[in-house]
């Protein structure tokens, strides 16, 4: 495993699956009933990193990779997609911010949202392109997983609010506001702030999102740039894959203080399942994690030597998987602040090196629903988590849409 890299990516993708695990006298059992609760959900997930994956390993047209037979390298294929009921994806088009740089950012990203359609051209008996939310009804009644693209990260665009319509023309139906890095118009959550929040032009482009019916998505981004945003957007925002600080202290999941403000917006708390993120413990070995890749960066301009650092670290750095437990914990807590309205599922598979005991790959979501069911959640609330909320946000981005500002 290149852990260094993948630590360097975080939910970026070049991530090999994990394998699934040996069970353990306290691991979850999905009862019957649980089964039939999560059958008769709509599942959402918000965040899958297969499409770089994909490019990393087989390059931008992936031309020897066919995920309709089982690819246990990684956490995603068809047939567990289906093990799991997920009804609809939500596809990353992640490109590195050093593609700025090499001025290859649009160009790149492009690539990745052709690597989503090509998924749906190769396998149409499977995936069908979805636009909104009459697509997404309409994809499931045929028996498909409606796939939607997000664009993982603001500097996808280059400063360009044409570029930003040109992707939501081509399927793009929410953007990262930042990843890993501060925009001059959008600051991240793991660098120094350029915008102290947003921008003048930071709020135009969360004001052209907003007209277009795309989803302003604020995981990565800066708590004051969080809070910018919900000032600003007229429509229910996203947190595609983060969860809560509450519960592990990490700058990539969301503070409490802002909890009450996604409530009051109507929007979602997509939880992601990175240990990283989810365990306390994991928390506090990432929290750096960023911060020591770019300084190991400058410090090893070789990559093995590179490799070798990072190797060091992160084993000094280890920390526990977690478990089901901990995603609920999560879930729990952004309910305690927010309400049940309120949070969603964004697993970020494909996209992260560890993840907790029994959630190994897309087939595992219904341990989740059993999990909710032993602590007492009733089954119109388990298919919120699982899906409605995140249904009811994208209608509303819809309907602001439509109407004039």
């Amino acid at each position: 495993m290149r852990l260094a890299f993948l630590l360097l990516a975080l939910a970026a993708g070049v991530a090999p699956a994990q394998p699934a695990p040996k069970a353990t006298p306290k691991d979850i059992v999905v009862t019957p009933e649980a089964l039939a609760v999560h059958r008769d959900a709509l599942l959402v997930d918000g965040h899958n990193d297969l499409p770089w994956e994909l490019r990393q390993k087989d390059g931008p047209a992936f031309r020897s990779i066919n995920i309709g037979v089982p690819q246990p390298r990684f956490h995603t294929d068809i047939e567990r997609l289906k093990k799991g009921n997920v009804g609809v994806q939500f596809w990353s088009a992640y490109v590195p911010t050093d593609t700025v740089k090499k001025g290859v950012a649009v160009r790149t990203t492009l690539e990745q949202i052709d690597i989503v359609h090509q998924l749906c051209a190769r396998h149409p008996e499977a995936f069908e392109m979805a636009y909104g939310t009459a697509d997404i009804a309409r994809i499931r009644k045929a028996g498909k997983i409606a796939s939607l693209i997000g664009v993982e990260g603001g500097h996808s665009i280059d400063n360009s609010l044409g570029v930003l319509r040109d992707y939501y023309r081509l399927g793009v139906r929410y953007m990262t506001l930042t990843h890993s890095e501060s925009l001059d118009w959008a600051d991240s959550c793991s660098d120094a702030p350029k915008a102290n929040g947003l921008s003048p032009f930071g709020e135009e482009v969360v004001r052209e999102m907003n007209r277009l019916g795309m989803l302003v998505d604020l995981s990565h981004v800066s708590p004051e740039t969080m809070k910018a945003a919900l000032k600003v957007t007229r429509a229910p925002v996203i947190f595609s894959h983060s969860s809560a600080r509450g519960v592990a202290d990490h700058p990539r999941n969301v503070p409490d203080d802002v909890l009450p403000l996604v409530k009051q917006n109507g929007g979602v708390v997509m939880i992601n399942f990175y240990s990283g993120f989810l365990v306390p413990e994991g928390a506090r070995a990432t929290r750096r994690m960023f911060e020591v890749a770019r300084e190991f960066r400058k410090k090893f301009p070789d990559e093995d030597a590179f490799q070798e650092a990072m190797k060091a670290w992160s084993k000094e750095n280890d920390y526990p998987a977690g478990t089901v437990g901990t995603i609920v914990d999560h879930i729990d807590h952004v309910v305690k602040h927010a309400g049940i309205d309120h949070v969603g599922l964004g697993s970020d598979f494909d996209g992260v090196p560890r993840l907790p005991h029994q959630m190994h790959d897309v087939s595992c979501y219904p341990f989740i629903t059993q999990e909710m069911l032993t602590r007492g959640y009733s089954r119109e609330a388990i298919h919120k988590v699982l899906g409605g909320n995140a249904m009811r946000a994208f209608s509303a981005a819809e309907r602001a849409a439509a109407a004039k500002p």
